[in-house]
């Protein structure tokens, strides 16, 4: 059998199974934590890989920052999700999400240091 060019090596795919065992919310299986990191880490190969090949074929240098700015958002901070959830809290919710409000503005105070 050949083996796809885009294949994780067997150590990565130890290092994520070790992930899953020491993560303190396992809420799936050991095998849907490695295909979900293995899309991810393809889909980052694929996008390194057009990177590559806009600036090689194409002399596109300016391109690659914004694609991968563009194509790998980063997330929201804690702080950002608990000002986005405080601006929401006027908003007529429904129990769960008035819960899950509270719960990132109360994540986001317990990283606050304690001044006296």
């Amino acid at each position: 059998m050949t083996q796809h060019p885009i294949t994780p090596p067997p150590e990565l795919i130890k290092d994520w199974h070790d992930e899953w065992n020491e993560s303190d919310q396992i809420v799936h299986s050991a095998y849907t934590h490695i295909a979900i990191r293995a899309v991810q880490w393809g889909a980052d190969q694929e996008l390194e890989a057009c990177c590559e090949w806009l600036v090689k074929r194409m002399g596109w240098e300016y391109v690659s920052v914004p694609l991968r700015a563009e194509r790998r958002p980063k997330p929201p901070s804690l702080k950002e999700q608990a000002l986005q959830a405080l601006a929401e809290a006027d908003l007529g919710s429904t129990e769960a999400e008035w819960s899950q409000r509270f719960d990132t503005i109360r994540r986001a105070l317990e990283q606050l240091p304690d001044t006296h």
